[in-house]
């Protein structure tokens, strides 16, 4: 693979392959570096951070589904602080941008979060979660409304010039129009799609299997919907498109890229198969090389219609 070319610019954050994991399903990156070389990913998008340490939903919190899982985790984390006094130091160690996602219940929470991130040099950019509920809007999520997005990410924009990353929901009627949104408010990239909200009764007991009663659902079943979502929102935004949803092959991750993606995220792959990203980093080296193919970026938006 001398002659082939894998590093993509996602949005001023340069990954020397397009392969990242995605926040939530990869910890803070360091349960996994007795399993994999974290060396060789093109980026590391921590567990997504708040302020303060956060506990999350009460049990249960995952429940299998077809060709998929249901999740209620709440967001637990360790916080900010500790993310950067505990984590961060480890990840140092290794040639691979990290990328922080972070979350807040106010748009204060999120202006604090990135003033507080932007003097870290080693976290090479923020990915914006704009999933959660805002409680000064009746818990109605950022991410469903346009002006919500677009003030969440003006508001991030001013208190750092570290590389913006926002991460969109599929439970939306229209993704271009927040997708468009957030561009004009200071994007760099965004990504898609976070999960699909959905939910598990339990017949025998009538009630709900998850704690929460309702989570977001991800993996392969949600797979197609994300691929039409990035080819959308591809075709209608200037900055780059990072793919998530589904992935678990190589052939899962180069269908997002010709889909119009730049760069892909692995998310609940990872709890299958812990070399999930490598896998699928070393399936794409293979088809590049097969299909002689010299660089990453002959593929990224070559979907003919």
């Amino acid at each position: 693979m001398e002659n082939t070319s894998l590093n993509v610019n996602a949005g001023g954050i340069t990954l020397k392959n397009p392969v990242m994991t995605a926040s939530g399903t990869f910890g803070y990156g360091q349960e996994f570096h007795e399993l994999i070389d974290l060396g060789r990913l093109g980026g590391i998008i921590v567990k997504g951070l708040a302020l303060k340490p956060t506990p999350g939903n009460p049990p249960p919190r995952i429940v299998e589904t077809p060709c998929g899982m249901l999740n209620a985790i709440g967001l637990e984390n360790i916080g900010i602080e500790a993310f950067i006094k505990d984590k961060l130091p480890f990840l140092k160690g290794f040639p691979t941008p990290v990328i922080v996602n972070i979350y807040g219940k106010t748009v204060d929470e999120y202006a604090e979060l990135a003033a507080r991130i932007d003097g870290e040099k080693h976290i090479a950019g923020i990915e914006v979660n704009i999933s959660c509920p805002n409680v000064k809007a009746g818990g109605v999520a950022f991410g469903v409304d346009k002006c919500a997005a677009a003030d969440v990410v003006e508001r991030v924009r001013r208190q750092t010039s570290k590389p913006l990353m926002v991460k969109l929901s599929p439970n939306v009627t229209d993704i271009v129009e927040i997708a468009r949104s957030v561009e004009d408010a200071g994007a760099d990239s965004v990504s898609l799609i976070n999960t699909i909200t959905g939910m598990a009764i339990d017949i025998h007991k009538r009630k709900p299997v998850l704690g929460n009663i309702t989570g977001g659902l991800s993996g392969p079943a949600i797979k197609p919907v994300a691929l039409r979502m990035v080819w959308q929102v591809a075709r209608a935004v200037k900055i780059p498109v990072i793919g998530i949803g589904g992935i678990v092959t190589a052939q899962d991750a180069i269908e997002f890229l010709i889909a119009g993606a730049t760069a892909i995220q692995v998310g609940t792959a990872n709890f299958i198969n812990p070399r999930a990203t490598l896998d699928i980093l070393e399936g794409i080296e293979s088809f590049m090389e097969k299909e002689q193919i010299q660089t990453i970026r002959q593929l990224t938006g070559s979907l003919k219609v």
